[in-house]
C-alpha cells in the first residue's frame, strides 16, 4: 500500500493498502472476536471498501489487484498460513483467529461480524461509519470541491478528524497503522507458530511499490514527492523503534520474538543516528537518547515502554514540525525504485 505525495494531493483512501494496521483511536477501538482475540477496527463501524470507491474509484481499482486486496482470497490458501494456523490451533483462518486481527477486514454483515476484505482503505485511515459522509460534504448538496469555502474546507477536515478519519497528512498516525501489523505484536504467534517476527518492512519501500494513492489528484499512480520520501524515511525509522521496543517489553521468554525484536530495534536506532550524523533534527537527538536509556532484556517492560513513549512523542513532533525540505542529506539513504516492494498499479 501507498502513502500519498506530500504535497496535499492526497486522498482519504490512498493508504487502502497499508498493511497494516492501526491505533488506539475512538473507531479504532478492538472488538473481542468469539475466540477471544481482537480486531483492530470495530466491525460495526466499518463501511468497506465499495463505499470509499464510489468517489475513488482511481484509488480503489489500483487498490485492487494489490497484495493488501488479494489476501483476503490467498491466504486462507497457502500452505504457510495453514501450517502456522495448525500450530496454533486454528481450524479456519477467516473465523474467529489472529489471523483477522493484520490480514482482513471485518464488518458486521447482517448480524454477524465477518471479514468482507483484506487490508483495504479503513485499515489506515480508520473506520468510516461516523466519517465517511463528513469528509465528502463539500459544503450541502450539489456543492463540488472547487468551490469549497476555505473555512468550510478546516471544518471538514476537523470534523472528520473528530470522528475517527486518519488524514493522510498526518503522517505518524497513519503510518503506526503499517507497524501495528509488520511488527507483528504477538509473541505466541512468532514463537509457537513459526510465524515470522515482522517483515522487512521501510515504509519508503513499501508504500511506494504497488498503490500511491495519488491517483485522485493526478489520475495516474503517481510516486511520493522527494520531500514527502524523506519525512517518510525518518518517521518509518522513528516506528520501527518505537514498536521494536515494545516488542521486546512485551516478551517473556528469550526466544525468536524477544531477539528478532531486539535485533530490529537495534537496527533501527542505529539508522537513526546516522540520519542524525546527516541532517539537522533535535527530534532525531531525542529518540536516540530515549532508545538508548532502555535495555534490550527482558522483564524491562516499563523501562522499556517509556522509552517508546518518548520515541513515539519524538516522532510526532517531528512529523508535525517539519516538510522534509531540509533534509536533502538523507536521500543517498533511502531506498530507490529498484528497492520499492511490487509493480506499480498504473
Amino acid at each position: 500500500m501507498r502513502l500519498p505525495a506530500f504535497e496535499k494531493k492526497i486522498t482519504p483512501a490512498r493508504l487502502a493498502l497499508a498493511i497494516a494496521i492501526i491505533g488506539a483511536w475512538a473507531l479504532l477501538a478492538p472488538s473481542a472476536n468469539a475466540a477471544g482475540g481482537e480486531l483492530r477496527l470495530d466491525p460495526a463501524q466499518v463501511m468497506g471498501p465499495d463505499a470509499c470507491g464510489e468517489c475513488h474509484k482511481s484509488s480503489v481499482s489500483a487498490w485492487k489487484p494489490s497484495h493488501h486486496s488479494t489476501t483476503f482470497k490467498d491466504l486462507p490458501r497457502s500452505k504457510k498460513a495453514k501450517e502456522i494456523g495448525k500450530k496454533m490451533g486454528i481450524r479456519r483462518i477467516k473465523a474467529d483467529s489472529d489471523c483477522l486481527t493484520c490480514h482482513f477486514t471485518s464488518a458486521v454483515v447482517g448480524e454477524k461480524t465477518k471479514p468482507v476484505a483484506g487490508i483495504s482503505c479503513e485499515s489506515c485511515h480508520g473506520a468510516g461509519k461516523g466519517w465517511i459522509k463528513l469528509h465528502s460534504d463539500y459544503g450541502g448538496k450539489g456543492a463540488k470541491k472547487e468551490s469549497e469555502s476555505a473555512e468550510h474546507k478546516t471544518k471538514r477536515y476537523a470534523d472528520s478528524e473528530a470522528a475517527g478519519m486518519i488524514r493522510p497528512s498526518r503522517l505518524y498516525q497513519v503510518a503506526n497503522n503499517c507497524f501495528e501489523c509488520h511488527t507483528v505484536p504477538n509473541e505466541k504467534l512468532v514463537n509457537v507458530g513459526g510465524h515470522t517476527a515482522g517483515s522487512k518492512f521501510d515504509l519508503v519501500a513499501w508504500s511506494q511499490g504497488e498503490v500511491r494513492h495519488n491517483v485522485w489528484y493526478s489520475k495516474d499512480n503517481n510516486g511520493a514527492s522527494a520531500n514527502r520520501k524523506r519525512m517518510m524515511y525518518v518517521v518509518g525509522k522513528a516506528l520501527d523503534l518505537e514498536h521494536a521496543l515494545r516488542g521486546v517489553g512485551k516478551a517473556t521468554k528469550k526466544a525468536n520474538y524477544a531477539k528478532a525484536m531486539a535485533r530490529r530495534a537495534k537496527a533501527a536506532r542505529v539508522a537513526l543516528e546516522k540520519m542524525a550524523a546527516a541532517v539537522q533534527a533535535p527530534e532525531l537527538a531525542e529518540m536516540i537518547a530515549a532508545a538508548k536509556a532502555a535495555k534490550l532484556k527482558l522483564n524491562n517492560a516499563d523501562a522499556l515502554n517509556a522509552a517508546a513513549d518518548k520515541v513515539g512523542a519524538a516522532a510526532r513532533k517531528f512529523a508535525e514540525a517539519h516538510d522534509g525540505s531540509a533534509f536533502a542529506g538523507l536521500d543517498a539513504m533511502m531506498p530507490g525504485a529498484d528497492k520499492y516492494k511490487g509493480k506499480a498499479v498504473p
